[in-house]
């Protein structure tokens, strides 16, 4: 094996140790791997990433985005044995889209503000993408997003074209319409239209999101929270009274939960 210990590593030692695990004296695990074994390992270590920024732990942070890093050197790795691109061509790619796409740094384009570069931005973007519809940019947002998120970026997408509520009170009622319309696809027990109308349901409370500038998977992940933290104290009160929760009523339930809301 070619490859010297050191004190501090490169860019290039890391392409060549991503080479030797995926050689045929290299790891096991890493020799079997393809693009669709690793796939939610990039979601999972982008996440971790995210975790990292939530919590303002800059190590942590660190050591994450070295491990998000990998995952992009092992997906180029796998092209690159497969003849079709490798990590230098990702970079030259990248490289190559910053610098189109900021002519007001690298050109002679002029902007007075960051409103006016998002505007530049949206414009190259459509051009270079050789889209001609906003169907087509509507249709460029990845399904693979979660769906809070790819929601938010097609209606705000939707919106630069005038296809929007002038101002939340419109989404707002959306909602209560929205709500009335699950009331009765319940009602009439079909399970296909229950589906649609609790989609349309959270597709408008998205939209609400949108006009208060609040992110609305961030605005879910802190309920999360919220609600585990109230149920943590749901379940200290049962366990302090001596209340089986599995065998405890709705009421008593509910009035923990007052108490620990309360609290």
């Amino acid at each position: 094996m070619d490859f010297k210990l050191k004190d501090r590593y490169t860019i290039d030692d890391l392409l060549l140790i991503m080479r030797i695990l995926r050689s045929p004296n290299g790891c096991p695990w890493d020799k079997e791997q393809t693009h669709q074994s690793i796939r939610n390992c990039f979601i999972e270590e982008t996440y971790e990433a995210i975790e990292a920024i939530d919590t303002n732990d800059s190590e942590l942070l660190k050591e994450e985005l070295g491990d998000v890093l990998l995952q992009v050197l092992f997906h180029s790795e796998l092209e690159s044995e497969a003849g079709s691109f490798n990590f230098s061509d990702v970079v030259d790619g990248i490289a190559k889209k910053m610098v189109v796409r900021h002519p007001h740094v690298f050109g002679d384009t002029v902007v007075s503000n960051s409103d006016e570069v998002l505007v530049n931005w949206d414009a190259i973007k459509k051009e270079t993408k050789k889209q001609s519809t906003q169907t087509e940019v509507l249709q460029s947002v990845s399904k693979a997003l979660p769906a809070l998120m790819r929601s938010a970026k097609v209606q705000h997408k939707a919106a630069k074209v005038g296809f929007d509520w002038p101002d939340v009170s419109g989404a707002l009622d959306k909602v209560g319409e929205e709500t009335q319309e699950l009331k009765e696809a319940i009602a009439s027990g079909n399970s296909n239209d229950c589906t649609e109308e609790l989609g349309d349901l959270l597709f408008s409370v998205v939209n609400v999101s949108r006009f208060l500038h609040i992110e609305p998977e961030q605005a879910l992940t802190l309920s999360c929270e919220k609600f585990i933290s109230r149920f943590q104290k749901v379940e200290q009160f049962a366990n302090e009274r001596g209340i089986n929760m599995t065998a405890a009523s709705l009421d008593e339930l509910n009035s923990l939960w007052d108490e620990a809301k309360k609290n």
